[in-house]
């Protein structure tokens, strides 16, 4: 995994080049799905609704994650040492 990690962090250009041209196909992909069946009104009329609503989430997640570990979930590394 950290070799993985190691090659990744060697070639951001080109990841960050895969995941835009990634995120794109999604939006494109999800322009072309059928809303005839939608349950809500977003999900009929908005575009992309769906992955919109994904990124979304997972920003709050982070943030909510981050807000726990600044509330004192998170230690010092010597904080068992001691």
């Amino acid at each position: 995994m950290i070799r993985l990690i190691d090659f990744l962090l060697t070639r951001q250009r080109g990841v960050r080049a895969a995941f835009y041209g990634l995120a794109a196909a999604v939006v494109v992909w999800s322009l072309t799905v059928d809303t005839s069946h939608a349950h809500t009104w977003a999900e009929r009329y908005l575009p992309g609704f769906w992955s919109l609503f994904g990124l979304l989430s997972a920003i709050v997640l982070i943030f909510v994650a981050r807000w726990l570990a600044g509330a004192g979930i998170a230690q010092e590394e010597d904080y068992y040492d001691n």
